[in-house]
């Protein structure tokens, strides 16, 4: 058996002299030299001190090795906060036990962000798949996801640009009319300005984030106010004033006459 009356942090074989490796899961301390084996309780003689914190940190790697899933990473996670609040003592077994404990802490937020990666991919938002691989490069298969997610994230791209130039037009569309309506601005400084502008959020509207939001919230709250003003203004030849104020004012009526209606049908 090996010489622990000094219990130090790393044990020596008293057969061969080599590494005593200590494998607080299985219970067991194996020479990394001859292969000779012990009990880790005879070994550590405080070994059976930690037995809850153990057992806990047994259960939170279990629920790792299984498919990495949001809510098991968190149960985890939990358990290897609870195991190192155990192992607050100053011998060497409880600084193993805390380092397992923040290993643990730390690949349980690896996989965290895996998992919700694979969340993203699984519902083909590849782009939002791609960003959180992007932040562990290293974990499980995530490098060969960041190849394939860019190639995916491209082909996506591609498949919106349609809707990035129906969106784009929307804008534009609006800001024409009223330099036509309000400023007599002629067609043919109109048309140019507006076909640059529709070529600007294009682009914008097809490389995503805050300003592509900001474009598609606007062109959809703009959408319904100028359908209802081409067909009133330039179907019917309404009057441009009146034929804006029905435009913008009938979705409004509509959204507070639903509002209200809803208010009404809630039992008090």
């Amino acid at each position: 058996m090996a010489d622990i009356s000094s219990q130090p942090a790393t044990l020596k074989c008293n057969i061969c002299g080599g590494e005593i490796r200590k494998d607080f899961l299985t219970g067991t301390a194996v020479c990394a030299h001859c292969g000779n084996k012990w009990s880790l309780s005879d070994v550590v003689p405080e070994y059976l001190k930690y037995a809850s914190a153990i057992e806990k940190i047994k259960k939170a790697q279990e629920l790792l090795n299984g498919k990495p899933d949001v809510s098991n990473v968190a149960q985890a996670k939990l358990l290897f906060q609870n195991a190192s609040t155990e192992c607050l003592h100053t011998d060497a077994t409880s600084s193993e036990l805390l380092a397992i404990c923040k290993s643990g802490q730390k690949e349980c937020e690896d996989l965290r962000i895996y998992a919700t990666a694979m969340g993203f991919y699984d519902r083909k938002s590849y782009r939002q798949a791609l960003e959180e691989f992007k932040k562990i490069p290293g974990v499980k298969d995530s490098a060969s996801r960041i190849e394939e997610c860019k190639v995916l994230a491209e082909k996506e791209k591609k498949k919106l640009i349609p809707l990035a130039v129906i969106v784009a037009l929307i804008i534009p569309t609006v800001l024409g009319i009223l330099m036509k309506e309000k400023l007599d601005i002629p067609l043919y400084v109109i048309i140019p300005a507006c076909l640059v502008l529709v070529a600007g959020l294009t682009y914008a509207v097809y490389r995503g984030g805050t300003l592509a939001t900001v474009v598609m919230v606007l062109s959809f709250i703009c959408a319904v106010p100028l359908l209802i003003f081409i067909v009133l203004a330039y179907g019917l030849h309404m009057e441009t004033g009146p034929a804006a104020s029905i435009a913008i004012g009938a979705p409004i009526a509509f959204i507070v006459a639903v509002g209200l209606k809803t208010s009404a049908e809630k039992p008090n």
